[in-house]
């Protein structure tokens, strides 16, 4: 190629490069010149989803350095409100037992009755009864469990992770014995004679639970369990294990208690108060910088100023609206019981308990499990023929809509419902993710529940209504106008056909408008 005419092509690439460039069209040619890609430089006015950007050659104007601001801030803060919802939930079950008066180690809150709607606790059941405890480990010190014998428990950390089943499931294989839970980074001595399990975090969570024995009255079964309980078991440090102080019990049944992550600014102010307590290395690096990033660091106060409060606020506002769209709207097939088609979805998305995928972290799976439920074992996710229960959820009818507590509603649970023990179903508030408030003091009505009859194919109609259609009462659960609902499907004892999903429950139809 001759010289001139390569030295020309050159030339014009130069300029046409020049001109690209935003403000530079009439720009003085250089003699240092390069092909510059539109990629890598910006335009004087990019609109965006947070408004227009306004710069001089790559330089944002003030304008839009704050809003690019703002924008990060507020972002990393619903990142925080979103991938915190574990932790706080865990904070809030320790505020809520503390306020009952169940604030150290050795006061243990029981349901001596079963637990009905009084109680704010995520999907509370009112089929078993709880007890439940928190250890505070950097107190105490390491902490004997002495677990009485047929309980079915967990211990969970202040992230929510799980440690170890209590119980049945665990060690001790429901024969009772001592636990003993050990503070993070414990390097002393460690006696004989217990199952030793260790923590990573100062706070752990408690969580028992006593079946009621099935061959009994309900009325000889439950004081039979709290006895059981009360009698047996005890929660003291290790260091005065030759002279413990009693284990306190106290009864919640029918008593106010809170346990319920805020859905506003003060979510903020609880995580920063968390992570005081616990040890420095309890989050991760990138977990401690978004937090960082946004005001909340161990050791210092929490002191934003009027600029950054407006975006917490708004950040917490946007993280509650998709903590809610995950939860009623999952998009994860992992949670789908039974296919797209069903509204009917299971909390552990792929049965996974660690809420990983391919590696990493499922990040919705994990929120959706968190804000709506709470105990985090494998053993909840293991569905065994014969034993143990298991669970399906329902929030939306048919035709995937939000089921409104003015309008008549019907389930056909299937006849040869596969639960060897029995079934019920419990209707929760769709704002606080504990039982609805009616006039019905457990909302729940299932296999056990007295009155409730079956279709002549043996299949049994559940109503969902402000007031029972003539005739059903005994097959209705009552629904409040101007609120929604959902439902949580326990199955105790799942025999093969759940298993296999053979048997299925119906969707939720709606009856009345």
């Amino acid at each position: 190629m001759p010289t001139f005419r390569r030295t020309t092509m050159l030339l014009s690439a130069s300029v046409l490069a020049i001109s690209a460039l935003p403000g530079l069209a009439d720009a003085p040619q250089m003699k240092m010149t390069t092909d510059i890609p539109s990629s890598i430089t910006t335009l004087d006015s990019v609109d965006t989803s947070i408004g227009t950007m306004k710069f001089f050659d790559g330089v944002p104007d003030a304008a839009s350095v704050a809003a690019s601001y703002d924008y990060l801030d507020r972002s990393r803060a619903v990142n925080v409100f979103i991938n915190s919802i574990p932790m706080m939930s865990a904070y809030m079950l320790r505020e809520g037992q503390a306020k009952i008066g169940a604030d150290t180690s050795n006061k243990i809150a029981i349901w001596d009755n079963l637990m009905d709607s009084t109680t704010l606790l995520l999907t509370g059941n009112t089929s078993t009864m709880y007890a439940v405890g928190f250890l505070d480990l950097a107190t105490d010190g390491p902490t004997v469990i002495d677990l009485p014998p047929g309980m079915l428990g967990v211990l969970d950390d202040m992230a929510f992770r799980y440690m170890t089943d209590l119980g049945v499931a665990g060690p001790d294989k429901g024969k009772g014995g001592k636990f003993l839970v050990l503070p993070p980074d414990y390097d002393g001595d460690v006696p004989d004679g217990y199952f030793v399990i260790p923590s990573k975090t100062n706070g752990v969570w408690v969580f028992t639970r006593g079946y009621l024995d099935k061959t009994m009255p309900l009325d000889q079964a439950i004081p039979k369990a709290s006895k059981n309980i009360r009698d047996h078991m005890q929660v003291y440090p290790l260091k005065v294990a030759d002279n413990p102080p009693a284990t306190e019990f106290i009864n919640v049944s029918g008593k106010q208690m809170n346990t319920i992550v805020p859905n506003d600014y003060s979510f903020f102010e609880k995580l920063h108060d968390l992570i005081q307590s616990e040890p420095d290395d309890y989050l991760g690096p990138e977990a401690k910088g978004m937090m960082a990033a946004i005001g909340i660091v161990k050791g210092q106060p929490f002191a934003p100023d009027d600029r950054m409060k407006k975006v917490l606020i708004d950040a917490a506002a946007i993280g509650n609206t998709a903590a809610r769209a995950i939860s009623y709207y999952p998009r994860d097939p992992g949670n789908m019981l039974y296919g797209k088609d069903s509204a009917w979805i299971m909390a552990y998305a792929n049965k996974d308990t660690a809420f990983v995928k391919d590696g990493a972290y499922n990040l919705e799976a994990r929120a959706l499990f968190h804000f709506g439920y709470i105990v985090v074992s494998p053993a909840m996710a293991v569905t065994v023929a014969g034993k143990g229960s298991d669970y399906a959820l329902i929030a939306v009818d048919a035709k995937k809509q939000v089921l409104d507590g003015s309008k008549t509603y019907k389930l056909t649970m299937p006849k040869d419902v596969p639960a060897k023990d029995f079934w019920a179903l419990t209707m929760y508030d769709t704002q606080t993710r504990s039982q609805l408030q009616t006039d019905q003091q457990f909302p729940t009505l299932g296999s056990q529940t007295e009155g409730i009859k079956t279709n002549e194919d043996g299949s049994y109609d559940i109503y969902f209504a402000p007031e029972a259609p003539k005739g059903q009462e005994g097959n209705w659960l009552q629904t409040i106008p101007g609120k929604s609902w959902w439902l949580a499907l326990r199955i105790y004892g799942p025999e093969q056909a759940w298993i296999d999903q053979t048997w299925k429950p119906g969707e939720i139809e709606m009856v009345t408008q």
